[in-house]
C-alpha cells in the first residue's frame, strides 16, 4: 500500500486474491474504506445458507465476484452501473462519476506454476485533480491516463476485447436523477439534459449485475 505524495494518489498493490479489495480502496482513495473481513461478511449476507460461499474464492482467499463489489460500494453510498459496449463511450459524463471498475481477464498462476485458463481482475480508475489515474493494483504505481478525451479513448480501446466489461460508480444521487450519462436525440447526437432513466439501467438493491439495454 503506498502513496504518491507527489500527486497525492493512493494506490494499492496486489497481495494474493485480493483485487477487489485493493479496486475498492483505490477507487475510493482511502486505505481504510474496506478491509478483507468488510467483503467475507459482505459475501456471508448474500449466501448466509451455503457451506461454500459462491461469491468468493474456495479457500476464502479473496477472487470476490461482482455482487460483493455491488453491495460494498452500497455502504458508500452509491452506485454501480454496468455500461453496454454497444453504445459510444461518450455517452458518459464523467464529471459526474465517482470513478470506474474495469473488469478484465487475468493469467492465473500459483507461485512459479502458469495454469491454462484465466480468471476475472478488477480495476479502477478514476480522476485525482483533473488527472485520470489507472489504479490497478498489478502495477508498481498509478499510472496516468489524461484528460476526459484521453479516458474516452482509453476505456474504448479496453473494451475493445470482449471479454472486458465496465463498471460505473455514481452517487445515489447521480444515479437517480440519471446525470451520469448524456443522452441522445434522434439524430443520434448526444446531448447533456438528463432524463428519468429506466430501472434495468442501474445496480439492483439486491446487487445482481444486470445488462442495461438502453444506455
Amino acid at each position: 500500500m503506498t502513496e504518491n505524495k507527489e500527486i497525492g494518489v493512493y494506490h494499492e498493490r496486489q497481495v494474493k486474491e485480493l483485487c477487489a479489495l485493493h479496486a475498492l480502496n483505490n477507487l475510493f482513495q482511502d486505505q481504510k474504506a474496506f478491509c478483507k473481513k468488510d467483503l467475507d461478511d459482505i459475501c456471508i449476507r448474500l449466501s448466509p445458507d451455503h457451506f461454500i460461499n459462491p461469491h468468493r474464492s474456495l479457500l476464502g482467499l479473496g477472487n470476490y465476484d461482482v455482487n460483493v463489489l455491488m453491495a460494498a460500494v452500497q455502504t458508500k453510498s452509491c452506485e454501480t452501473i454496468w455500461f453496454d459496449k454497444r453504445k459510444n463511450i461518450k455517452c458518459l459524463l464523467p464529471e459526474n462519476i465517482q470513478g470506474f471498475i474495469l473488469n478484465t481477464p487475468s493469467e492465473y498462476k500459483w507461485g512459479l506454476l502458469h495454469f491454462p485458463f484465466k480468471r476475472k481482475h478488477w480495476i479502477a480508475i478514476r480522476r485525482i485533480k483533473d488527472i485520470y489515474y489507472n489504479l490497478d493494483s498489478k502495477l508498481d504505481s498509478p499510472e496516468s491516463i489524461g484528460d476526459e478525451e484521453s479516458l474516452f479513448l482509453f476505456l474504448q480501446k479496453e473494451l475493445e476485447n470482449g471479454e472486458k466489461e465496465l463498471l460505473i460508480v455514481v452517487s445515489q444521487e447521480v444515479e437517480q436523477a440519471g446525470t451520469w450519462r448524456r443522452n441522445s436525440d434522434a439524430s443520434g447526437n448526444l446531448s447533456t439534459s438528463s432524463d428519468q432513466h429506466s430501472a434495468n439501467e442501474t445496480a439492483t438493491s439486491n446487487a445482481n449485475l444486470q445488462p442495461l439495454d438502453d444506455l
